[in-house]
């Protein structure tokens, strides 16, 4: 199998992990030898539910039985995306009432640049230093770091960089800016949150402006920082909310969200403004249904910032410098990205599996599903200050 892999699967890096998964049940990924490894990654935050959680499954096993795909998006009436779409509209603002579902998070980051462009009539769009919203060319058209991008120019004109949490640079948003795009919390760039109540005064810029703003919530939506979206916690609701990772409990979907009156701008001028074919696939958005009414009706979470100061308090450690991030949205900084790698591959040798992050070498990802309990995470986290401890030897 492993050679198959390398050899017929298009690879993403020269050393991929490598891990021959058998299946995977709650908070374990179980290997084709039987291995059990507690999976504190969640699938890079997308399994918010654990893995195949049973009204997912169930709820997917339901609808694969009516039919799966019948038609493109938007044409025809399936229940279980209008049944999604209307929950979601009743846990969001009022003014973000209608969501056009998609494929990925990088997908609705690229409906929301046309939507914004189109709604305001404007081309500038302004997005962070140290920004991740994916790697169609739009969205890669984002990224502020030029090492990973230069190689795909040229790609969307009109682009404009502030600094995140810079209240300076909130002048540089004007009349001709369309939209500034901005992660709630930064991934990529180390799960860097908003202070200051930088995000209520880039909100306010906005409106002084006549600028939208777009919130990208794929990673810390649907409960992972405390709240069922981050920009809960910040006075600062978007005018575009961007989805995706979280949102089927694994399964590959994104979305965004608008008022319906700027979402009819897609409509015409020209027709078929944005299309996609499997969006608002019915399978998907069963599983979508099943996921944010788990969610949304027991205390998962609240509970996620019980069991982020759970982490806080058990990852004391004199190497780790700093637990950066929100709920279960943790990055540990170690002084170096070598002994960042090292604690992610002496972790995945003794059955737990952490990441990296994109951009913060010296970052080591912990985004466990929310449904984890307090004796996987003192397990796991006994595993983390035991490779600790092995590096200083």
């Amino acid at each position: 199998m492993k050679e198959d892999f390398f050899r017929y699967q298009a690879q993403t890096t020269p050393n991929p992990l490598g891990l021959e998964v058998s299946h995977a049940k709650g908070s374990y990924i179980y290997d084709s030898s039987g291995n059990a490894h507690l999976d504190f990654v969640a699938g890079v935050s997308a399994c918010g539910l654990g893995h195949c959680h049973p009204k997912v499954v169930r709820a997917v096993k339901e609808q694969v039985e009516k039919y799966m795909h019948v038609m493109v998006y938007g044409e025809y009436i399936q229940k279980p995306a209008v049944a999604y779409t209307k929950l979601l509209a009743s846990l969001l603002p009022p003014h973000l009432e209608t969501t056009y579902l998609v494929n990925s998070g990088t997908e609705a980051m690229e409906g929301a640049l046309k939507l914004a462009r189109r709604y305001t009539g404007r081309t500038q769009i302004i997005a962070a230093h140290g920004a991740y919203h994916g790697n169609t060319m739009g969205s890669l058209s984002l990224m502020g770091y030029e090492e990973r991008k230069s190689a795909f120019r040229p790609l969307l004109g009109d682009i404009r960089f502030i600094q995140f949490n810079s209240l300076t640079d909130i002048g540089k948003i004007t009349e001709k800016t369309a939209a500034v795009v901005l992660e709630t919390i930064q991934g990529g760039a180390g799960f860097i949150v908003p202070k200051d109540g930088y995000l209520e005064k880039v909100r306010e810029r906005c409106k002084q402006t006549g600028s939208l703003l777009i919130l990208d919530e794929i990673q810390p939506g649907f409960g992972r920082t405390g709240k069922l979206f981050a920009f809960e916690h910040y006075n600062c609701s978007p005018d575009i909310l961007v989805l995706g990772k979280a949102m089927a409990s694994g399964l590959p979907v994104g979305g965004f969200s608008a008022s319906r009156q700027m979402m009819a701008t897609l409509q015409e001028s020209p027709k078929l403004g944005h299309i996609t074919t499997f969006g608002g696939n019915a399978v998907i958005a069963s599983a979508c249904l099943a996921t944010l009414r788990e969610i949304s009706e027991n205390t998962l979470i609240q509970d996620t910032l019980v069991k982020e100061k759970l982490f806080r308090k058990l990852l004391r450690h004199h190497l780790i410098h700093e637990i950066r991030g929100k709920g279960l949205l943790l990055a540990l900084i170690m002084e170096s990205g070598e002994m960042a790698s090292y604690v992610v591959l002496e972790c995945a040798k003794r059955g737990l599996i952490l990441f990296w992050l994109l951009f913060e070498p010296k970052a080591v990802r912990i985004s466990p599903p929310l449904t984890i309990s307090k004796q996987e995470i003192e397990k796991g986290c006994a595993i983390i200050l035991e490779v600790l401890t092995t590096f200083e030897q």
